[in-house]
């Protein structure tokens, strides 16, 4: 199962997401993530953070999500969006790409590189706590068997958490 994690710029909750969704999934989902409005960077705490916990992070890159909308690109079976809308961000929207729609849901999370320089430690933490509940939740259904409604209303669930 393929996970392609969105927020705008790519540089801290969309990468966290993804690195924690891969050794949770260890093999069972492949986690990849992008952003509508690419920063060109990951955000340095993220790596930190995530450089910390014992993940590589040499492979990590902020990058456009058009690199999934080609025909060549893996078929995305989940979307899930990671901005904070409280925060008047705009959140991308995956649209259908090649024939096929993903079953599409919204984890926002606030921006931890919006904080302070000084509250970085404090708000990455935060962030990765709460996306790791949510991957941990995610890791729990029995996603071979579930139909798409139920994924949906699943996935809608951890959004709660």
């Amino acid at each position: 199962m393929n996970i392609l994690v969105l927020c705008t710029g790519n540089s801290a909750r969309s990468i966290l997401l993804e690195c924690i969704l891969n050794r949770k999934g260890a093999g069972r989902i492949h986690a990849y993530s992008a952003g509508s409005t690419p920063s060109g960077r990951v955000h340095p705490q993220s790596l930190t953070l995530l450089a910390d916990k014992g993940f590589a992070t040499d492979d990590l890159s902020s990058k456009s999500w058009d690199i999934y909308a080609t025909p060549d690109a893996p078929k995305m079976d989940i979307v899930i969006t990671v901005c904070d809308s409280a925060a008047a961000e705009t959140c991308p929207f995956w649209p259908t790409t090649n024939g096929h729609a993903p079953v599409q849901a919204h984890w926002g999370i606030p921006d931890p590189a919006a904080a302070a320089e000084p509250d970085w430690d404090a708000a990455f933490s935060a962030a990765f706590d709460a996306l790791s509940r949510k991957a941990s939740a995610l890791m729990e259904l029995p996603l071979d068997t579930l139909s798409t409604a139920d994924l949906k209303t699943a996935l809608n669930g951890i959004a709660d958490l």
